[in-house]
């Protein structure tokens, strides 16, 4: 059929279309494909292209509904296939067929990828990937690369980090726009485009005909599958529905843009031709479908309040109803903007979300400059209708990814840019009625950050498609939709409309995508330029921020405590930052240099124009609404920011960009108000307001606001202050603070708003305020890099830091680009240049320290600096830390003993555009303030404190270093009469007027006060400066007053009409209520100077007569060639010398008059009251001084107390640890070991009916299964190749040996020839200290009636130990015992080994009666019971028959065995050390083993069976072994363990035991252990050395020492197993195992000690812990014979001098050649049937090495790289969590729930399995470890550390990090020694979902 097809097409013949039925088609898609390929490649290629729409119309149809589709209707349409979605894959097959043009697709792709000039990688990736940001290489701040190309690249020595994707992104490499060519990894560092071959035209031609189709069939689907959202349901799950249908063929789109550039560029045609477009969508065919979806088309345009403009009328469609169409669209505050039309508009409904809280939204109606911006789209190409789609349908991933993959191609990337830009508006609306803003905003960021960041595209585009327009009316026009009325100043008349903040579109940043494009163009300088010359943007602009400017107003509550707090300013001051600010930074870096000085001109008009629109709107004249503040005002800091660089870079007269002083002082007010507001928070009078005034106050300070806040405020009072008459500014301020009142000389005074108890600290916060004022210089002459010093100063005072705190702590300028990057050199040597790193310190047990940066000595000594301190803190206890840190440094430098004032600092030099600044310090108001405050303090009012006093002799000093040059001493006080402050002092100079005496003052006082009393002095009173009788009109109360008078000066000299300033109503404010006391007036008498005053201040402060005498007197030098240090340390003594000094300096008079004043010496001048009020504070300050001094020495013994509790609890205090204490002979009334109980605090013994018991904690343990016998350290693995195996651990050796035992002999017997407990091992340790049990019943009862949450579980037996809460979950009662039997028992007795064999097998054969029913017996039953239950079954049960005796039987001698080899590895493996060690000292294993005893007594072994017998007799051969063939044999003798023997032996003995019998057993069973080592040997040599050794031994069997002579033995047993099989399966195989070192004398006997030393290292720990006895210390070669003889098992008589041989330890019992044949029978019975495994089951010698966690890799990335991308093992999807474990090297999913099994997660689950509970996890998106205990889990902290020693948990900030062994060694050794418990303190429950 296909071929009759073919002829008919190639005939031409038009009607071919009706020939080919569709079976056919479906029948050979390859052969038809391939016709029509050869058909289009004709140069007449009409007919096959028609042939091909034709065939493509058919397949590709659209006519079926989607929905329908989706229901499974119509099953068989176009291609026939099955269910839904069989019709799509159909015609996604015919689409291959057809692109591959009858060839196979795969060949296909490949074929055009050959063809890919790869010169971008373009790469897309989505969020949550992990890329890479290099800021060496970076041209722009979002440059990013995949793990690939940027591990390819060279970046060593950069600054580099990896980043989990927030929103997702495309790899940079190869774009030279974006990036340094000299970053681009090896792929793309060629310009390859000229070596590619072109590509051939037949190759894609089918694509340019089949796309076209394809992508319109995509629309037509979009079209149909859209419906527009009914008002009330969302309908988020109909669109994802059809984006589930739609998947295959966006994918297939998203296939074919990785085939590289040839393919690329094809789609880009498809994409971008208008002419198809037209073509196929235009909808006039009469093809119905078509129709109906372009009608589709054009509701959703309309519902989109969007016109398309032409074609309106095509349908009848009626042109849409104009209220859409303009669409409340008008909305900008234009030219000629009328503002405050209330308008609620189609617009408002469609948002659904009128509602929103009480405050009446506000439109702004007005003539926009460009109404096309908002609502005319018209789509001209696929590109454009496919975008609008992707946004409609709320930007679906897969279209994301597709239109991204397209951008390497260039004629692309400038089409899809222009079209997002012409949709940009559109996406706007679209983004604001989403209810996924959030996924939504990363999508947009995700494309718009890869169009924006490239320079030429983004100018291209602002010159081209209007960019800045769009973007600026876009967000004016969105902010729009929230604005309220303003409530500042004046509430009913506002017409300033601000951000509602609690909207959901400032609350959830929905406005961040296109605040960060904006600021993202503003980055490059063509686009910012164009900016900044247009006016009309510029005004818009400015109009946008005044939507900001005083939002979020807090009203201060008076009466009750406001009821719910909003936490609203989160949202405003984000959006402040983000909004206002950071494009204000952008801009302000491209203002640097002159030639751009029009721009900032430009800012600054409109700037102020828009300031001076909200003062009248707010309706503002001169005083500020009380008790409300906004912490916004942008406006204010756009015009402040451009001012300072105006100055500081582009050499602008400051003078010609200032307004006049009525607008100054109207710009000073605002940001003066904030200042006060922050004094009044942190004197809590805003306490009403709860807890959020407090969160603004600190956030305003805060270092990633201050410098678009705090900064910007003070520089703008600085220069108002610099600007403005200084006595009007000095009385604004005192009158802002609300402190005026309190400035009197009288001793008592009334404040009319303010509390009495706010008032110090009012005042203190107005001081310090004017000091910050006058002494900070950030924007007035600092340079960058002494501004960087300072910041880096200022926190490095406050606390040591770490690196990444640092760099998060200083303020960098918010603008990427601006140049004072973190991590860039000028942050690097500014910080080594002042402090020095302290590397992490590490003691195991204690905290996980980070490496911190500390300020070097010089810091402290020369720039510290309080005032930066105070403005940078965000909580005031920093300013105290600082400090004390300072205080501290003096001390230990022996520079100042005292307690220091804050240092006085010299100041950089003003810029010369703010020297007006310093006549702040030279006006009479502050004179008068500060000489009233002076005099306060030395007569002690009330409410001044020493930091008062601090901040007024900072202020002296500071204006004593910046007076006029020359003072003219002779200055006369020429003045009008009207200016009252002239009767105070004569002129403006601070020089000067210190010495100029006051003599009386009237001040207005409550009648109650003290001075009223006395009579007023004869006005006639004079004094040498002549009389001034009026002195009495000054007083200070003025200062309002004369604050109004000075406002109305300077209006009255700017406006004609001042008539409407001063209200009226303002004055009477401050007058004082009636209910007060009334006011009278008196006059003081003063007669003093500033200068008097600090010499009396200083008598004051020193508590001496008379202490001050005037340097120079001594030693004229001072005044010649001062040296005044820049800096000075020292208490307030120092710094009134200091002052004195410099007034003295800089004027003749003022020495003279200090040298008059102390030889006056005048006693303070009311004598008695003064004196005895000095009198009083110093003994107040001794007294307090000495009660200080006495509760530091309290706690310094309180704490060495505590030390040395925590060091001795454990060790020192404990008769009760070691209980058989040998005690010598001279004191035998001590009977019994006394305990002390930690709860009732009784001392006592332990007894039957009231037992004390041990706090332990049991724990399953597997470290002792994680030894390995060999040395090479296991790696974690890094590569697929590298895998762990586990069978070379202790644990899998020993399960292979039960289960091989099990399969041949008896299951008991089995069970006691070994030890379990390698995995699941009880290990039990102790604090050491004691309770009664009865007590400890009590303390569970009441943690479990105590609700808190602790970490631990009371259910499951858990609790601290009440002393010193240590973790616990038993008791393990103390047996009842005397130590002096104790002590008779250990005396060594003659009797020899044969009675003493008997006697241990009598005591064994006697039946072990449990105990009458007692307290303590069934404390030791239920503790036995913990002990069972701490490990699962699974470790617990290993004989064949469940439940049978030799269970518990083997479980408990093998507690026994798990508790000393796990002490031996905490001793290093070894006893060489010897001592008690620290294990030794709080060991429990006495007690353990009287409890193990006790219950093993229970079971008698029957005495045949027991191996003692097998050991000490020889058995008459009865019935060998043939008889009971059906039964299976026991265990031969020498394949028993022997420790494990040894253990039986001894807990079967009744307790206590006698030391003779223990050293009988121990004898005994180091025959058998010889034997085995005999026998492991002799299998071990090759058949010479055997036959060899069997004739050399066989020589000497007959000597007198043959039984003690390893020869001898040696050949006795090779000839007896010679009669077995043993030796006789040596094939090829076994020569392997064959040493090939010939055995000397020697190294025989080194392997037999080697051989038997774990065995002897055993027991003496053992009886160590039994007996009391201390181990000796000894070298390491000798460790074997100093344990035997402590053993007891070497003769007394042995001689030294000899080589020591192992064989003259033994002893044997019975004739050893005959016990030993013997031994060899039973294993050649068995070597008979099974030679292979008779071999592997003689005991090896066992060298297993200490446990270890897995070596990690030195560097980080190797770990994450590997892991972060790997499949798991059980479901094969990458985790969301990857974890390994840091044991096996396991890869594990935390919390995945695809690996749960039983509700246990995989993590907990392996821990389990691993660590019998215990699990070490490495987080690898963390890099931090978790450890799993039990039911708990906590983090424990990370071993890797960044260059600066600090952790990065979370991988945040992606730096390089490094493995620190030492805290991995800390992490090992709390894991073999099982101290998490104890040293980590952050537990808690993971549910099993980790």
């Amino acid at each position: 059929m296909a071929a009759a097809a073919a002829a008919a097409a190639v005939g031409g013949s038009q009607s071919s279309q009706a020939e080919l039925p569709a079976p056919g088609l479906a029948l050979d898609k390859a052969a038809t494909a391939a016709h029509l390929k050869a058909a289009l490649s004709r140069p007449d290629n009409r007919a096959g292209a028609e042939e091909l729409q034709a065939l493509l119309e058919r397949v590709l149809s659209a006519e079926r509904p989607l929905a329908a589709a989706a229901d499974g209707e119509e099953a068989a349409a176009a291609g026939g296939g099955g269910g839904p979605g069989a019709a799509e894959e159909e015609a996604l097959e015919w689409c291959k067929c057809l692109l591959a043009g009858g060839g196979g697709y795969d060949e296909f792709c490949a074929a055009v990828r050959a063809y890919d000039p790869a010169a971008l990688c373009g790469l897309v990736w989505t969020a949550n990937f992990v890329a890479y940001r290099c800021r060496t290489c970076g041209i722009s701040p979002c440059m990013s690369l995949c793990a690939e190309c940027f591990h390819q690249g060279d970046h060593t020595g950069h600054d580099f980090n990896m980043f989990r994707s927030q929103a997702g992104g495309a790899c940079d490499c190869g774009d030279s726009n974006v990036m340094r060519e000299s970053g681009f990894c090896k792929r793309h560092q060629i310009k390859s485009s000229s070596n590619i071959p072109c590509v051939p035209k037949d190759l894609l031609m089918m694509s340019e005909f089949v796309l076209p189709r394809f992508i319109f069939c995509l629309i037509q689907y979009l079209r149909e599958g859209y419906n527009e959202p009914a008002a009330d349901v969302p309908s988020e799950k109909d669109l994802n529905k059809v984006l589930q249908l739609l998947e295959p063929q966006i994918s297939f789109l998203e296939d074919l843009t990785k085939m590289g550039g040839a393919m690329r560029s094809v789609l880009t045609q498809v994409l971008t031709n208008q002419q198809n477009y037209k073509d196929l969508t235009s909808g006039l065919g009469e093809n119905a479908c078509a129709k109906k979806s372009h009608e589709k088309y054009l509701i959703a345009l309309k519902s989109s309040g969007l016109t398309y403009p032409e074609d309106k009328l095509v349908y009848g469609i009626q042109e849409p109803s104009a209220g859409t169409s303009t669409l409340a669209v008008q909305g900008f505050a234009g030219a000629t903007g009328t503002l405050g039309q209330l308008d609620s508009s189609d617009e408002e409904d469609q948002d659904g979300s009128q509602g929103l809280g009480k405050r009446k939204r506000v439109k702004l109606s007005s003539n926009t400059k460009d109404q096309s911006i908002m609502d005319v789209l018209k789509h001209k190409s696929f590109l454009e209708e496919l975008l609008f789609w992707t946004i409609k349908y709320e930007f679906p991933q897969k279209m994301v990814t597709f239109l991204l993959n397209m951008l390497p191609d260039q004629e692309y990337k400038v089409a899809f840019t222009k079209t997002f830009v012409q949709h940009y508006a559109f996406i706007m609306k679209t983004l604001k009625k989403s209810h996924e803003s959030d996924t939504m905003s990363n999508r947009i960021v995700h494309i718009s950050v890869q169009l924006f960041s490239n320079e030429e595209l983004a100018r291209q585009v602002t010159e081209e498609c209007q960019l800045l327009d769009i973007m600026v009316t876009v967000l004016l026009y969105m902010m729009e939709s929230c604005l309220i009325k303003s409530e500042l100043q004046d509430e009913e008349n506002s017409l300033h409309v601000v951000v509602n903040c609690g909207e959901a579109l400032l609350k959830n940043n929905t406005y961040w995508p296109l605040v960060s494009d904006f600021i993202n163009i503003l980055s490059h300088q063509s686009v910012a330029k164009r900016f900044l010359e247009d006016h009309g943007l510029l005004v818009t602009w400015m109009n946008f921020v005044s939507f900001f400017q005083g939002m979020n107003l807090n009203k201060r509550e008076l009466n009750e405590h406001v009821e719910f707090e909003s936490q609203t300013y989160y949202a405003a001051f984000a959006a402040e930052l983000e909004a206002c600010a950071q494009p204000m930074w952008g801009l302000l870096s491209h203002c640097k240099v002159r030639e751009t000085q029009e721009y900032t001109r430009n800012v600054v008009r409109y700037c102020l124009e828009a300031l001076q629109d909200w003062f009248d709107a707010i309706n503002f004249v001169d005083e500020p609404a009380p008790n409300q503040v906004t912490f916004h005002l942008p406006l204010h800091r756009y015009y402040a920011m451009f001012l300072s660089k105006a100055v500081k870079c582009q050499e602008l007269d400051l003078d010609s960009v200032l307004p006049d002083q009525e607008m100054l002082m109207k710009l000073m007010i605002h940001p003066l108000q904030i200042q006060a507001s922050l004094a009044e928070i942190h004197s809590n009078m805003w306490v009403r307001n709860g807890l959020q005034i407090k969160g603004q106050a600190m956030t305003y300070v805060q270092s990633h606001f201050c410098n678009s806040m705090i900064d910007p405020d003070i520089y703008l009072l600085q220069v108002c202050a610099s600007r403005l008459d200084p006595d009007y500014f000095i009385s604004s301020v005192f009158e802002r603070f609300k402190v005026v009142d309190l400035l009197t000389m009288a001793s008592q005074h009334q404040n009319t708003v303010l509390d009495a108890e706010h008032e110090r600290s009012m005042l203190e916060g107005a001081l310090t305020f004017l000091v910050i004022l006058l002494s900070l210089r950030l924007h007035l002459g600092m340079s960058d890099d002494e501004i960087l010093r300072a910041e880096m100063v200022a926190q490095l005072c406050m606390n040591d830091r770490t690196h990444s705190s640092l760099l998060d702590l200083i303020p960098e300028n918010p603008n990427p680009k601006s140049g004072i990057i973190p991590g860039s050199y000028s942050f690097e040597s500014v910080l080594s240049a002042v402090a020095d790193f302290k590397a992490p310190v590490f003691e195991p047990g204690g905290s996980m320290q980070q490496g911190m940066y500390t300020p070097k000595a010089e810091v402290w000594d020369q720039e510290f600096d309080p005032v930066m301190v105070i403005l940078r803190t965000v909580y005031r206890r920093d300013v105290q830390s600082a400090m004390d840190r300072y205080t501290a440094f003096l001390k230990q430098s022996g520079k100042f003993p005292g307690n220091p004032w804050p240092p006085y600092k010299k100041r950089t030099p003003l810029h010369p555009s703010y020297k007006g600044l310093m006549r702040l310090l030279h006006c009479k108001t502050l004179h008068i303030v500060l000489f009233t405050l002076l005099y306060k303090i030395l007569m002690d009012h009330q409410n001044l404190s020493e930091h008062v006093l601090c901040m007024v002799l900072y202020l002296i000093e500071l204006g004593l270093e910046n007076s006029a040059e020359e003072e003219s001493d002779e200055e006369a006080s020429v003045c009008g009469p009207e200016r009252c402050h002239d009767s105070w002092f004569p002129g403006s100079n601070l020089v000067s007027n210190m010495r100029h005496f006051i003599n009386y003052v009237r001040v207005r006082v409550p009648e109650t006060a003290p001075e009223v009393k006395r009579d007023s002095p004869a006005s006639t009173s004079s004094d040498s400066l002549g009389s001034l009788q009026n002195s009495g009109t000054a007083q200070v109360f003025s200062l309002v007053a004369e604050r109004r008078k000075k406002f109305q000066e300077i209006i009255n000299r700017s406006s004609s009409e001042a008539n409407q300033v001063v209200r009226p109503k303002t004055s009477n404010k401050w007058s004082a209520p009636g209910s007060a006391p009334q006011l009278t007036t008196a006059i003081l008498e003063i007669k003093e100077s500033i200068l008097s005053l600090l010499i009396k201040l200083h008598h004051k402060l020193s508590g001496k007569q008379n202490s001050y005498y005037p340097a120079w007197l001594d030693d004229i030098e001072i005044l010649i060639q001062p040296e005044i240090p820049k800096y000075s340390h020292g208490d307030g003594i120092t710094a009134v010398e200091r002052i004195l000094l410099k007034a003295a300096l800089q004027s003749r008079m003022n020495k003279r008059i200090i040298e008059e004043i102390c030889r006056k010496v005048t006693p303070p001048v009311p004598p008695k009251k003064v004196t005895a009020a000095e009198k009083k504070t110093l003994d107040k300050e001794e007294r307090r001084q000495k009660a200080r001094e006495r509760q530091q020495k309290l706690l310094a013994e309180f704490a060495s107390r505590q030390k040395s509790f925590m060091e001795t609890a454990m060790d020192v205090d404990s008769p009760e640890n070691d209980i058989p204490m040998e005690i010598t002979a001279a004191e035998p009334q001590i009977s019994e070991a006394v305990y002390d109980c930690v709860i009732c605090g009784q001392s006592g013994p332990s007894s039957e009916d009231r037992p004390t018991g041990l706090v332990v904690l049991l724990q399953a343990s597997s470290v002792l299964g994680q030894c390995r016998d060999n040395i090479e350290p296991k790696k974690l693995p890094i590569t697929e190749e590298e895998q762990i195996y586990p069978w070379d651990t202790c644990a899998a050796v020993h399960d292979v040996r039960l289960s091989l035992l099990q399969r041949y002999f008896k299951d008991s017997s089995c069970l006691l020839a070994v030890s379990i407990g390698w995995e699941g091992g009880v290990y039990v340790q102790t604090c050491g200290h004691t309770l009664h049990i009865d007590c400890h019943k009590s303390y569970m009862e009441s943690l479990r009636n105590d609700q808190v949450l602790q970490g631990f579980s009371v259910d499951k037996g858990e609790f601290t130990c009440p002393l010193c809460r240590q973790f616990a979950n038993s008791v393990l009662p103390c047996y009842p015992g005397s130590n002096v039997e104790n002590n008779l028992w250990q005396r060594p007795s003659n009797k020899n080994i044969q009675d003493l064999i008997k006697e241990v097998e009598e005591l064994q054969g006697r039946p072990g009666a449990f105990p009458s029913e007692t307290n303590l017996s069934k404390e030791m039953e239920s503790v036995m019971k913990d002990i069972k239950n701490t490990t699962q079954k699974k470790y617990r049960d290993y004989s064949k028959t469940p439940g049978s005796p030799d269970n518990d039987f083997l479980f408990m001698y093998s507690v026994a065995r798990t508790n000393l080899e796990l002490e031996l590895i905490h001793r290093g493996g070894n006893l060489c050390s010897g001592g008690a060690s620290t294990a030794g000292k709080r060991s429990c294993l006495n007690q353990l083993f009287h409890v193990l005893a006790l219950h093993m007594r229970l079971y008698s072994i029957d005495s045949e069976y027991n191996p003692w017998r097998k050991l000490t007799q020889l058995v008459e051969e009865v019935n060998s072994q043939l008889g009971n063939e059906e039964q299976q044999p026991e265990v031969p003798i020498l394949y028993h363990d022997v420790t494990s023997l040894l253990l039986i032996q001894i807990l079967m003995m009744p307790q206590p035991l006698r030391k003779d019998h223990f050293t009988c057993i121990v004898k005994v069973l180091f025959t058998l252990l010889y034997t085995q080592a005999l026998v492991a040997l002799s299998v071990k040599c090759s058949e010479e050395d055997r036959s060899a050794w069997k004739h050399t031994g066989a020589l000497k069997k007959n000597t007198c020492d043959a039984e003690k002579s390893h020869e001898v033995l040696l050949s006795f047993v090779i000839s007896e197993l010679s009669k077995g099989k043993l030796y006789h399966e040596e094939g090829t195989q076994e020569c392997a195992m064959v040493s090939p070192i010939a055995w000397s004398s020697e190294s025989m006997e080194k392997y037999l000690q080697d051989f038997c030393l774990p065995f002897l290292r055993i027991t003496s720990l053992l009886q160590h812990h039994l007996f009391g006895e201390d181990l000796p210390s000894c070298q390491e070669e000798e460790e074997f014979s100093v344990l035997s003889s402590c053993l007891g098992l070497l003769p007394t008589f042995y001689q030294t001098e000899h080589p020591f041989i192992s064989a003259s330890c033994l002893d044997w019992p019975v004739p050893a050649f005959d016990i030993i044949s013997q031994w060899c029978f039973e294993i050649n019975g068995f070597t008979e049937r099974h030679a292979e495994q008779g071999k592997a089951l003689l005991i090896q010698e066992s060298r297993w090495k200490l446990p270890h966690l897995l070596q990690l890799p030195e560097n980080y990335n190797t770990i994450f790289q590997y892991y972060h991308r790997k499949t798991c093992s059980v479901c094969t999807k990458v985790p969301k969590d990857p974890a390994v474990c840091l044991v096996c090297g396991t890869f594990v999913c935390l919390k995945g729930l695809c690996c749960k099994q039983q509700s246990y997660c995989e993590c907990v689950l392996h821990s389990q399995n691993c660590g019998a509970g215990t699990g070490i996890f490495l987080l690898i998106n963390a890099s931090v470890i978790i450890i799993i205990r039990g039911h708990r889990f906590c983090l424990w902290g990370s071993v890797y550390l960044d260059a600066h020693g600090e952790e990065d948990r979370d991988l945040r900030r992606g730096k390089p990090l490094y493995i620190c062994k030492e805290r991995y060694k800390v992490l090992e050794q709390q894991w073999i020694s099982h101290t998490f418990d104890h040293i980590n303190k952050r537990w808690g429950p993971h549910y099993n979902g980790l």
